[in-house]
C-alpha cells in the first residue's frame, strides 16, 4: 500500500515562492506517475502538474506554466513542486497523488490511485 505525505505548505506573499514535498512509502513506483492537484472549497479538484516517477515528460496546467516546476530529486522517494511567482489565485489545498495514467490522462484525477492528505497553501499580502 503506497502512502503519501505532503509538506511545505504555508503562507506566502504574492510573488513569493514555496516548495511542496511529496514523500512516498510502502511500495515500488516502477511505471507509476505522480501528480499534484489543488482544490478550493466548493470547487472541483484541479490538475496542477505531473510527471513519470522515473523520468520522462512533465505536464503543467496552463495556469502554472513557467511558474511551477515538478522535480524528483535523485533516487529518494520524494517529489517536489517548486512554486515561484505565487499569485492569490494559487491559494488552495494541494494534494499529491500516484497512479498509472496514460499520457492523455495525466491531468485526470481519477487516473490516480493513492492520495496524500493535502497541504494548505495561502497566498496573500
Amino acid at each position: 500500500q503506497v502512502q503519501l505525505m505532503e509538506s511545505g505548505g504555508g503562507l506566502a506573499q504574492p510573488g513569493g515562492s514555496l516548495r511542496l514535498s511529496c514523500t512516498a512509502s510502502g511500495g515500488t513506483y516502477s511505471g507509476y506517475s505522480v501528480g499534484w492537484f489543488r482544490q478550493v472549497p466548493g470547487k472541483e479538484r484541479e490538475f496542477v502538474s505531473a510527471r513519470r516517477w522515473h523520468g520522462g515528460n512533465t505536464y503543467y496546467a496552463d495556469s502554472v506554466k513557467g511558474r511551477f516546476s515538478i522535480v524528483k530529486a535523485g533516487s529518494n522517494s520524494a517529489v517536489y513542486l517548486q512554486m515561484n511567482n505565487l499569485k492569490p489565485e494559487d491559494t488552495a489545498v494541494y494534494y499529491c497523488a500516484v497512479g498509472r495514467p496514460i499520457a492523455s490522462t495525466m491531468s485526470t484525477s481519477s487516473a490516480y490511485y493513492y492520495w496524500g492528505q493535502g497541504t494548505q497553501v495561502t497566498v496573500s499580502a
